[in-house]
């Protein structure tokens, strides 16, 4: 793909923005923007507002410094249709892909179980505090959203997916509209909170899992490194470098001001509220406000992003698990999908019921998978794949990552014991 008129472009282009670049970091920077931000400031505001001020200062390099070395990984396969299956396949042999595909499956499926047990919290909470309605019992309003959100996938998948891409703008829009009204509000109660100095790397350390999950946008990362190598050919990872540092730039700009506007907004006491109740920090902003933009608006946009969320990784989750499955069976593949869908929506409709913590599904399920493959893959393939070899003068970078998977995946089985 390296012909004479791709060398032209990249020679011209690799160096400044385009407006492509652009829209390619809001794709990015829209994949990361789901629900998992909206419990982001429960969490991190959680140890105080220093703690949050130094996850604030490591979020951008850790969001950079691994989904940059994804992108070089994709962009090190000798085909350049390579996605990330075929790339882990070439460097680490059929055994390696399995392990991905599994490891992949397992990323994204609870995400999926996640977002069942947080639109019934969001509606539930819409209903009783916002319409003065009775609760509707758990079993048939989870079963019912589950339901509704899984046949929108299922009967209408582009135009869920056309919809779900719309979605990300005035997501982004109301969150930063948001951010901006609650600027009166704030208060110096976190502030005032005494730092716990000898206990400040233990809070941060905690708190990683759900940096990386909120952060996360490692699904387009594959597609994206593609194009890039389409277009721009041998200098594709200057292109990657640059638009995934964009975008890196933008989620701590637009999410970190969401957060410590939400934060510097409540108290401690009100955070650990929200937190036991199991409702986005939207949701809880709608209840306690008098205000009816952000007693409507908190539980719509909360319903938006957990949906628009849902439905893109249902997808992920529903080709990962049919992957799976026909590696591994010789049934039609029609029966395989049928069953996979089934398994899907029963398991999150149970978990919905049971109506476990959100935020601990983040740490303890999705957080972990997502670390290994964003974190540790690309710098394991630093020192086994000669094509990779070349990135391990970046130090500094390559072990900052490193260690930042390892504080994922180790805080999560610290948590467990």
């Amino acid at each position: 793909m390296n012909t004479t008129s791709n060398s032209a472009v990249s020679s011209t282009a690799k160096a400044s923005w385009t407006y492509k670049d652009f829209t390619w970091a809001l794709s990015l920077f829209g994949t990361a923007v789901g629900a998992g931000v909206l419990f982001l400031p429960i969490k991190a505001g959680a140890g105080g507002f220093w703690p949050l001020v130094i996850l604030a200062l490591i979020a951008l390099p850790m969001t950079w410094f691994a989904h940059k070395s994804l992108a070089r990984f994709v962009l090190s396969a000798k085909n350049p249709e390579s996605d990330i299956t075929d790339t882990v396949e070439e460097h680490f042999g059929k055994t390696g892909a399995n392990i991905i595909t599994f490891a992949y499956f397992f990323a994204i499926y609870p995400i999926v179980l996640i977002y069942g047990v947080g639109i019934t919290n969001t509606v539930d909470s819409f209903m009783v505090n916002q319409m003065g309605m009775e609760s509707v019992p758990r079993w048939l309003l989870s079963g019912g959203l589950i339901l509704a959100m899984t046949a929108g996938v299922v009967f209408g998948k582009e135009l869920m997916l056309k919809a779900t891409s719309m979605m990300v703008y005035p997501l982004v829009f109301i969150l930063i509209a948001l951010s901006v009204y609650l600027v009166p509000e704030w208060n110096t109660s976190m502030v005032e909170v005494a730092p716990d100095w000898s206990g400040m790397p233990s809070v941060i350390w905690l708190a990683i899992p759900i940096i990386v999950f909120s952060f996360n946008h490692s699904p387009i990362i594959s597609q994206f490194s593609k194009e890039q190598r389409r277009v721009y050919g041998d200098n594709a990872v200057k292109k990657t470098d640059m638009i995934t540092g964009g975008a890196a730039m933008m989620l701590m700009g637009f999410v970190m001001f969401f957060v410590f506007s939400v934060v510097l907004s409540l108290s401690p006491a009100q955070l650990a509220d929200a937190k036991s109740q199991n409702i986005s920090v939207l949701s809880y902003l709608a209840n306690i406000h008098e205000s009816p933009m952000i007693s409507l608006m908190g539980p719509l946009v909360a319903f938006a992003a957990i949906t628009s969320s849902y439905f893109g990784h249902f997808l992920g989750a529903h080709e990962g698990l049919v992957g799976l499955v026909k590696s591994r069976s010789g049934m039609p593949v029609s029966t395989i999908e049928k069953i996979s869908l089934a398994f899907i929506v029963i398991t999150t409709w149970i978990v919905a019921v049971i109506n476990p913590s959100i935020l601990g599904m983040i740490e303890t399920m999705g957080a972990p998978m997502i670390a290994a493959i964003l974190f540790l893959m690309p710098v394991f393939a630093m020192y086994k794949v000669p094509a990779m070899a070349k990135y391990k003068t970046a130090a500094p970078a390559r072990i900052f990552t490193a260690l930042c998977g390892i504080a994922a995946i180790s805080s999560v089985i610290y948590g467990a014991l």
